[in-house]
């Protein structure tokens, strides 16, 4: 929910008369959440948004996870990830649990159906790539950094751009995702201490009505299936939409650090809340200026939460042996921290030119076997000493 918005045609009250210049009515559509007291749109259709000529045998779009009770420190060699498929048949489930799925896509076809989540929110953080988000609330154009969200139950297609290999980290949340409430006053506006503002969210533009009759395919997901419908209309037969829900970009780039004369806890790095899980970057940014401090982070050990970074570019100073794409699990329980040597090198220094995201949860995680295919075993012992002469 960045803010208030509005494009296209509008009457000028809500559930009234809106007619199109041939006499007949434009078809109002309410998208909300929370049983019409969360936010929500309202868009206006050529045709019945309902109109549906055939229901195609669904597809079966269940993740399942691995029964593997260690309690260990996961390396997930994400880079090694080869791209296949489009946007929906090349997704593959990382690590998950009740509340936050993870999944990575680098799409070399183009997506031929529309694509509605009708179960979670999806925060798609654009690794490498550019294109359009296609919706019925217009064009969002994204590049490499962008973080693209967009809520549950809005048909899309993602349009990436010509000569370019995506690679996408997909953060599916079972409820909505937002910008943390500390952040924001009582209005909902972005307060002073913020490491964002409302200037940094790009939203729809270029909202182009398909006046178009056909066979359309959308791809609804929910309940561990993909149902395949078939719509007559173009389903962005859209000639104007206000309200809270739509589509939104902001880049990691434009993310401001908090630092300190210490360490600062990683909490300050958050970006998005989402129900029982949170999600961060992590920028380039000047070090701590105590005169005595330790830039590295310190061991600490997760009570309550399980912790993933995604390496997106850059000096990962307490890490070694990681690279792009990789993704770290450490998991609540057991103490992690920065590799051996890595404390000492970091004093002195002035700054880090590291990006990473990462995704804290509340409830455990669990993996794939597709996370399993991409694991570095090695990784539990990697706090060897004798490893890193």
């Amino acid at each position: 929910m960045p803010f208030y918005y509005r494009l296209g045609d509008l009457p000028s009250k809500r559930h009234v008369q809106f007619r199109k210049p041939d006499g007949t009515l434009y078809q109002e559509e309410v998208i909300g959440a929370e049983g019409f007291s969360g936010i929500s749109s309202i868009a206006y259709h050529l045709y019945p948004p309902t109109l549906v000529d055939a229901v195609l045998p669904p597809l079966v779009a269940k993740v399942e996870y691995i029964d593997d009770p260690a309690l260990k420190h996961r390396h997930i060699k994400g880079h090694d990830f080869q791209p296949h498929g489009d946007y929906l048949t090349g997704r593959e489930y990382i690590m998950g649990n009740t509340d936050v799925r993870l999944a990575l896509a680098a799409p070399t076809e183009e997506m031929k159906v529309f694509y509605r989540n009708a179960e979670a929110d999806e925060v798609v953080f654009v690794h490498e790539g550019s294109g359009v988000l296609e919706s019925m609330f217009g064009k969002l154009a994204f590049k490499t950094g962008d973080y693209v969200h967009i809520p549950r139950t809005i048909t899309h297609r993602f349009l990436f751009d010509a000569g370019t290999q995506p690679r996408l980290l997909i953060i599916e949340g079972f409820g909505e995702i937002n910008f943390p409430r500390r952040y924001r006053n009582k209005f909902g506006q972005l307060l002073e201490h913020s490491p964002f503002c409302e200037r940094d969210i790009r939203v729809p533009k270029d909202l182009v009505c398909h006046d178009k009759t056909g066979a359309f395919e959308v791809q609804i997901r929910k309940n561990g299936f993909l149902s395949r419908l078939i719509y007559r209309y173009h389903p962005f037969d859209v000639v104007g939409w206000d309200g809270y829900m739509y589509p939104y970009a902001t880049s990691i780039r434009d993310f401001e650090p908090i630092t300190g004369r210490i360490h600062q806890p990683p909490p300050v790095h958050q970006h998005f809340e989402g129900h029982h899980f949170v999600i961060c970057s992590f920028v380039p940014r000047l070090f701590d200026y105590h005169p005595e401090a330790i830039p590295a982070p310190y061991n600490h050990s997760n009570i309550d939460s399980d912790e993933v970074l995604f390496y997106v570019d850059g000096d990962f100073m307490s890490r070694r042996g990681i690279n792009r794409g990789s993704f770290t699990l450490h998991p609540g329980g057991i103490a992690h921290g920065p590799h051996p040597g890595t404390i000492e090198a970091s004093i002195g220094k002035k700054e880090t030119r590291e990006w990473a995201v990462m995704v804290d949860t509340f409830r455990p995680l669990r993996l794939t076997k597709a996370a399993l295919l991409l694991e570095d075993s090695a990784y539990m012992l990697s706090w060897q000493p004798e490893r890193h002469v």
